[in-house]
C-alpha cells in the first residue's frame, strides 16, 4: 500500500515550492491578452494539503454521492469548524488516468478568490482517499429551490441570476470557462446567496491568468466537450472548441428552469435532448415576462459571441439588459436574498427512523473506529432543510453483508413496502455497484431490483413526498418514507443511471458527438457529487 501511495503522489506531484507571482494584466476583458497559460514546475498552494486523518473530524450528514466520491458534512475535532468534506477513490482515479483532471481542478480552486465561488480550504490524504475540505453551503443546491416552489418567481430569479453573473464575470475575466453550469451546481449558502461550484469540467484557455501546473489536464481536443445535456450549447455537439459563450449559453437554461421549473430542451432521452438544442426549439410559457424571454432569447443564440457576456461589449452587454434593471451590481452581495424554502421534515415516532450519521468504517486507511459523539453531528447540528442527494438513515455495519468487496452504500432508509392487504416496514439499499435491495428486519434479502441505467427498464415514479413507486418490466413495488423524502431516491437513483451511461465523474459528463446524435460514450467530469456537490477534487 504504501508503495501506491507513493506512486499516485508522483503522478499527482503537486507539492512543490513556488513563490507565485501576482499578474499585472489588470485587463478584465473576456478575451483577455495574447499570453500562453501560465505554467510552473511546481506551486505553493493558498489551501494547503495537510496532515490531517479521517479520524480528525466528526462525520455527519452525505451531502452528495457520486461512482466513486463522497460529498460529507465534517466537522473538525479541534475547532468545531464545519466543511463539505470530498472523499475521493485513489484507485479510481490511477485506474482511469484522471491525476491530471485532479490536479487541475483543486490548483484552479486554489487561486480564485470570489464570494459567489465555493472556497477550497485545505486537502489532505491516506492510502485509500484523498480529501478536499471544501466551504459547506448549508442552504444547498438552487435546484432543490426550484423543487420545492415548482417554479421561482422573476424577483427570485433575477436575484438568482445576478449573482451567477457576478461570479462568471469574475471566472472569465481569468481566462477560465466553467462548462458545467446548472441549478445543481449552484450552492446556496445558509442565508441565500449563491455560490458557484463543481470546477472539475473547468478549462483555461490561452490567455488565462491562472497559473497551472505542466500536467495538468484541460481537454483540448475539438471533438470533445464537458457538460450535462440540457446545458450543453450547439456549437459543442458540432464539435466547435469551448468558448465563453459555453457558460452564457447554460446561464440561459438556468435562467430558463428558475422562472419555468424545467430545462428549455429536456426530453424523453439525451438524444431527443440534442435534437432540440440544435434546433433551437424553445418554448416560452405565456406567463414569461417580455424582459425574461429577451434575455434567455439572447442568452440562447446560436452564434456564441452573439450572447451577452461573451461578445466584444463584454459583461456590460448582459448587466445592462432590461432584466436586471433593479440590480444594484456595486453592492450586490449585500442585498437581502430570497427566503429559502425549508425541506420538509416529518419526526416519526419509530425508534428506527431518526438520521444517524455516515459511518466512516469504508474510508481512509481501514482503521476508523464509529465516531463517538457523532450523533452531535448527525442531529442537533444538521438542521433538518440541509439539502441531500442522499441521506443515510439507520446505516450499521449489520448491512455490510450485503455489500460486495470494495462496495459501499449511498443510500439506505427503513421504508415502509406497501402491499394489497398489508405493509411491511423494510430496508431499501442503494450501492454504488449500482444495486438496489430490499432487506427486512430479519436482515433476509426479500428482493433484489434489476438494475438498468435504461429507464425504460428502471425508473422511479414519485407520488408525494412521502411515497414513491419503483417501475421494472415485471413489477411495480410501491414504498413509503416517513421522512419524506421519495424525491432524494429518485433524484439517487437517475443520477446513477446518468452516470451509467456515460462514466461520471462527479456529475458532468464529457459527451463525443459523432454526426451531431450519435454520442460514443466517454467521461463524466468529477463532481463528485459527485454529488452533485457539488463540488469536485479530482476524484
Amino acid at each position: 500500500m504504501l508503495a501506491m501511495e507513493k506512486d499516485f503522489d508522483s503522478k499527482l506531484g503537486i507539492q512543490g515550492e513556488r513563490n507565485v507571482s501576482s499578474s499585472s494584466n489588470n485587463n478584465n476583458n473576456n478575451n483577455g491578452g495574447s499570453s500562453n497559460v501560465q505554467r510552473s514546475k511546481s506551486f505553493a498552494f493558498r489551501a494547503p494539503q495537510e496532515n490531517f486523518t479521517i479520524q480528525d473530524f466528526e462525520l455527519g450528514k452525505i451531502y452528495g454521492v457520486g461512482s466513486y466520491s463522497k460529498v460529507v458534512r465534517a466537522k473538525k475535532k479541534d475547532t468545531g469548524v464545519v466543511y463539505a468534506l470530498k472523499i475521493m477513490d485513489k484507485k479510481f482515479i490511477t485506474k482511469e488516468n484522471k491525476t491530471a483532471y485532479v490536479k487541475l481542478e483543486r490548483i484552479v480552486l486554489d487561486q480564485l478568490d470570489h464570494p459567489g465561488i465555493v472556497r477550497l480550504f485545505f486537502t489532505f490524504q491516506d492510502t485509500f482517499s484523498l480529501y478536499m475540505a471544501l466551504e459547506s453551503c448549508e442552504g444547498g443546491e438552487l435546484f432543490d429551490q426550484i423543487t420545492r416552489k415548482g417554479r421561482l418567481s422573476e424577483e427570485e430569479a433575477c436575484f438568482y441570476a445576478a449573482e451567477v453573473v457576478d461570479a462568471l464575470e469574475y471566472i472569465h475575466s481569468l481566462g477560465l470557462i466553467h462548462r458545467d453550469i446548472k441549478p445543481e451546481n449552484l450552492l446556496l449558502t445558509s442565508d441565500g446567496h449563491i455560490k458557484i461550484a463543481d470546477f472539475g469540467s473547468v478549462k483555461p484557455m490561452q490567455d488565462s491568468r491562472i497559473t497551472v501546473l505542466p500536467n495538468a489536464a484541460s481537454d483540448d481536443k475539438a471533438c470533445t466537450f464537458v457538460g450535462t445535456a440540457a446545458y450543453v450549447p450547439p456549437e459543442v455537439l458540432n464539435s466547435s472548441p469551448a468558448t465563453f459563450g459555453n457558460d452564457q449559453w447554460a446561464l440561459g437554461c438556468t435562467l430558463y428552469q428558475m422562472l419555468s421549473g424545467t430545462s428549455p430542451f429536456k426530453d424523453a432521452s439525451e438524444w431527443l435532448t440534442f435534437q432540440r438544442i440544435i434546433a433551437r426549439d424553445i418554448r416560452f410559457p405565456n406567463y414569461f415576462s417580455e424582459e425574461a424571454k429577451d434575455l434567455i432569447d439572447r442568452l440562447l443564440d446560436i452564434e456564441p459571441s452573439r450572447r451577452p457576456g461573451a461578445g466584444p461589449e463584454g459583461y456590460d452587454a448582459l448587466k445592462k439588459h432590461p432584466f436586471f434593471s433593479k440590480v444594484d451590481w456595486r453592492n450586490l452581495r449585500k442585498q437581502t436574498p430570497p427566503k429559502l424554502a425549508l425541506e420538509q421534515v416529518v419526526h416519526s415516532g419509530d425508534n428506527d427512523s431518526s438520521d444517524s450519521p455516515w459511518n466512516p468504517t469504508h474510508v481512509g486507511d481501514g482503521s476508523t473506529k464509529q465516531n463517538e459523539g457523532s450523533s452531535c453531528a448527525g442531529s442537533s447540528e444538521v438542521s433538518g432543510h440541509i439539502t441531500r442527494l442522499a441521506s443515510i438513515d439507520s446505516f450499521d455495519s449489520k448491512w455490510q453483508q450485503f455489500l460486495d468487496p470494495g462496495e459501499s452504500v449511498l443510500m439506505i432508509s427503513t421504508l415502509k413496502k406497501i402491499r394489497k392487504i398489508t405493509n411491511k416496514k423494510v430496508q431499501l439499499i442503494l450501492t454504488n455497484k449500482p444495486k438496489l435491495v430490499y432487506v427486512d428486519p430479519s436482515k433476509v434479502v426479500k428482493g433484489n431490483i434489476i438494475w438498468s441505467d435504461n429507464p425504460n427498464d428502471l425508473s422511479v415514479q414519485v407520488t408525494s413526498p412521502s411515497n414513491f413507486k419503483i417501475v421494472t418490466p415485471k413489477k411495480i413495488m410501491a414504498f413509503e418514507d416517513s421522512k419524506q423524502r421519495a424525491w432524494q431516491w429518485k433524484k439517487a437513483i437517475e443520477g446513477l443511471q446518468n452516470r451509467g451511461a456515460d462514466l461520471e465523474l462527479g456529475g458532468t459528463k464529457e459527451v463525443h458527438p459523432r454526426d451531431n446524435f450519435t454520442r460514443r460514450r466517454a467521461e463524466f467530469k468529477l463532481r463528485d457529487a459527485n454529488s452533485r456537490s457539488h463540488m469536485a477534487f479530482p476524484s
